[in-house]
């Protein structure tokens, strides 16, 4: 892989983030899983570019993927027990299906635990779809312990992972 990078997205690049999600979302529905079957969230998107937690991944200049990285604890799955502020939690990781397959998933998680490290987190976290299994060896691969799975009828979303930083 190329020379890859990692910068905060600006807001003018709304139309570029929601674009990735939005080819991870049909990518995901080709091969039959029901994750991200929705419109991407664009508030809650320029909401994290205003922030700053929004990123693009670059490669020779041309986006290649995006994530968001940030220390909102989803309350109703990390708990006061899980210590929320001593982690940065990931949201929102896509690829672009140009670069799928070249290592890159794994080379932006590395990124995002290095980045909890420089903000002085113990923790990189993240919740993934329940019942994505493929995803959740995925994590596991990439060095994530599965922590629980929070069972909730409203939400799909509730594995929760993290890994040292």
């Amino acid at each position: 892989m190329k020379d890859l990078l990692i910068r905060p997205a600006r807001l003018e690049e709304l139309d570029t983030v929601e674009a990735l999600l939005q080819e991870a979302s049909e990518w995901l529905a080709s091969r039959g899983i029901d994750q991200w079957q929705y419109p991407p969230h664009r508030d809650r998107i320029a909401a994290a570019l205003k922030q700053g937690v929004c990123f693009l991944a670059f490669e020779d200049g041309e986006p290649i993927a995006t994530l968001q990285v940030d220390d909102y604890a989803d309350p109703e799955f990390w708990t006061l027990d899980d210590e929320p502020g001593a982690a940065l939690y990931v949201h929102r990781m896509a690829v672009s299906r140009r670069a799928a397959g070249s290592g890159l998933g794994g080379r932006l998680l590395e990124w995002a635990a290095d980045h909890a490290a420089t903000h002085g987190k113990r923790w990189l976290r993240l919740d993934a779809w329940k019942d994505n299994e493929e995803l959740h060896r995925y994590y596991k691969a990439a060095g994530f312990t599965l922590v629980r799975i929070v069972d909730l009828p409203h939400r799909r979303s509730g594995a929760l992972f993290q890994r040292p930083v």
